[in-house]
């Protein structure tokens, strides 16, 4: 069985993003619930910006949809899968709503729901919930090559369902060619997005180092000791006297 890796879904769904949409998926449930999915293998700063930018523009359209009548809204569940970590504390899986200081939920009607891939780290014999089932047979399906490697958990049916959505060998050949050649052009998308990070990290080290040297320079400090204090060659730190001076 040839199943579709994870990371390999994240990096297709980083870099072939619907022209007409905002996110990788949106549907409803049988009670006309909302469910927003994001899928984001790089880096992402500003990702939970993003996902209230998402969830706040489906609670608008709802309530212009129902002419302004608040109490017909139904719920917004906005989901992030990640690859990589943005929140500081350890568990893999967080769930966020509206509550005061003392944790105490005060709306629950739009929920942010994220997986960080990364933090998640048990193994077969610990997944219990069907949340923990489902994180580790998204990490490791393509990896299992004999039925025999099957965890037992497989065999409940939610998961087939799930698992069978991933066998690549019922694609057609033009299926097969599309997601080779997402895969492909994804790679040189990875690529790029990491060059431009760098390339941003290097221009905010450089602007705090010409703060810096403003800052020294406008104590009366030396050339020689602007450059020391901020660790900047000393044609670095005449360039910025240059143009404070428009010489």
């Amino acid at each position: 069985m040839t199943k579709i890796p994870l990371r390999a879904l994240l990096k297709i769904a980083e870099s072939d993003r619907r022209s007409d949409g905002i996110f990788d998926l949106a549907c409803t449930d049988e009670n006309d619930n909302h469910f927003i999915v994001e899928m984001q293998y790089g880096e992402a700063p500003y990702f939970v910006q993003r996902m209230k930018f998402y969830a706040l523009h489906k609670f608008n359209a709802m309530v212009k949809r129902g002419k302004f009548d608040y109490g017909t809204l139904t719920k917004i569940y906005c989901v992030a899968i990640l690859a990589n970590d943005i929140f500081h504390f350890p568990q893999f899986h967080s769930a966020a709503n509206l509550r005061n200081e003392q944790g105490e939920l005060i709306d629950d009607q739009l929920t942010f729901i994220t997986v960080e891939l990364d933090k998640f780290t048990l193994q077969e014999v610990d997944c219990q919930t069907d949340l923990q089932k489902l994180i580790y047979t998204m990490k490791t399906i393509h990896t299992v090559t004999q039925q025999t490697q099957f965890p037992k958990f497989w065999d409940e049916e939610w998961l087939k369902v799930a698992i069978d959505e991933l066998d690549s060998r019922k694609m057609t050949p033009d299926e097969k060619a599309s997601l080779e050649i997402l895969i492909a052009r994804n790679a040189e998308a990875v690529r790029a997005e990491g060059r431009k990070i760098k390339e941003a990290r290097e221009a905010e080290n450089l602007a705090v180092k010409k703060e810096t040297v403003i800052n020294a320079l406008s104590m009366g400090l030396s050339v020689e000791q602007s450059a020391k204090l901020a660790n900047v060659s000393i044609d670095f730190v005449l360039s910025v006297q240059q143009q404070l001076t428009g010489e």
